[in-house]
């Protein structure tokens, strides 16, 4: 009598797991897809050499360039597998994929290489990156430590002063104190905390730590833009500040609510006076470098935050143009398209 117990324990329980991991593998696919957002194509760069452009590589990695200068704001080529994240494997930079990077991408005149937070989907690469150029390295201390571990040198490395301008060629570089999107336990940003001595790859993306998240305010004679690289927001540091353009950290948006997700566009856009929205991390950053596929609709519909931001701007910004960027398509960042979605 036992044994017959036993054995329907056994097929109970393998029948729950079987059917537990086939939901979480359905959810896990059940993504929607970028073509269904039915927005304009964003402005294509003309003839004229000059004109700043941007290009984005994934997540929050965005290569600004006006001809002569080249800014890199985060720079996230190496991409650890949803596998190395969930067991906290060490994780190393994928040194052939930096190089194809930099090479596909014509780094030929990297300035600068800033981090808008020291998490490893936006300053994993960073160190490797300078070691390959000779950009500075912009940010918070924590990010200045992975750029140590890779044995960037001390004079390509500046620690930011909150407000404090920096220039690269022509543009003019402002990180301002924000937040990260509050997506943590009890609202708490993920891995918070500090690196506080130079980390030596390979390690866990857990040893990579928020340290401090920055707005990105990058000024050119041809235009304003503002990176907001997390859905999170510090208003005080932008009281004031007008800007044409804003490439808008969504990640993370679709757990909070609507109301959370309005008071962020009222931040960064509203107050701002933008007239060109660009969403940016808004791709799975466990696939491999180039492949854009939307996080699954359980964490955070991509459709469904378009449509917000789509009644956002026409309640309250009926003149700003909403553009999906493209991975690896040249922008013209101050060129706004005539058609409208």
């Amino acid at each position: 009598m036992w044994q017959r117990r036993l054995k329907l324990t056994v097929l109970t329980v393998t029948c729950v797991v079987s059917f537990a991991m086939a939901t979480v593998i359905w959810m896990w696919n059940d993504r929607p897809s970028v073509e269904d957002i039915a927005w304009p194509a964003p402005p294509a760069p003309g003839d004229n050499r000059g004109t700043v452009i941007v290009t984005w590589l994934g997540v929050t990695t965005l290569l600004f360039d006006d001809g002569e200068t080249q800014i890199l704001i985060d720079g996230f080529f190496s991409r650890p597998t949803l596998s190395d994240i969930l067991l906290r494997r060490p994780v190393d930079n994928d040194a052939p994929m930096i190089n194809f990077a930099m090479n596909e991408y014509r780094m030929r005149h990297l300035a600068a290489i800033i981090p808008v937070h020291s998490h490893f989907d936006h300053a994993m690469d960073i160190g490797e990156i300078a070691n390959r150029s000779s950009a500075s390295v912009l940010g918070s201390e924590s990010s200045a430590n992975i750029a140590r571990g890779a044995g960037v040198p001390e004079d390509q490395i500046v620690l930011a002063e909150p407000g404090q301008a920096y220039t690269f060629g022509e543009f003019e570089v402002t990180l301002l104190p924000s937040r990260h999107a509050p997506i943590g336990w009890r609202g708490a940003p993920p891995l918070p905390g500090t690196i506080d001595e130079p980390l030596v790859m390979p390690q866990p993306v857990g040893a990579m730590r928020e340290g401090g998240s920055y707005a990105v305010l990058i000024r050119h004679p041809q235009g304003t833009a503002i990176v907001q690289g997390s859905a999170g927001f510090n208003s005080e540091p932008l009281e004031g500040v007008s800007a044409d353009v804003v490439l808008l950290g969504i990640g993370g948006i679709g757990t909070l609510d609507i109301a959370f997700a309005e008071q962020f566009w009222h931040a960064l856009v509203t107050s701002t006076g933008a007239k060109s929205v660009y969403p940016i991390h808004f791709d799975d950053f466990t696939k491999p470098f180039g492949e854009v596929v939307p996080w699954p609709g359980f964490l955070g519909d991509l459709g469904e935050i378009a449509d917000w931001m789509e009644t956002f701007r026409d309640r309250w910004d009926e003149d700003t143009a909403l553009y999906l960027p493209r991975f690896g398509v040249p922008i013209a960042l101050y060129e706004q398209s005539s058609s409208r979605t």
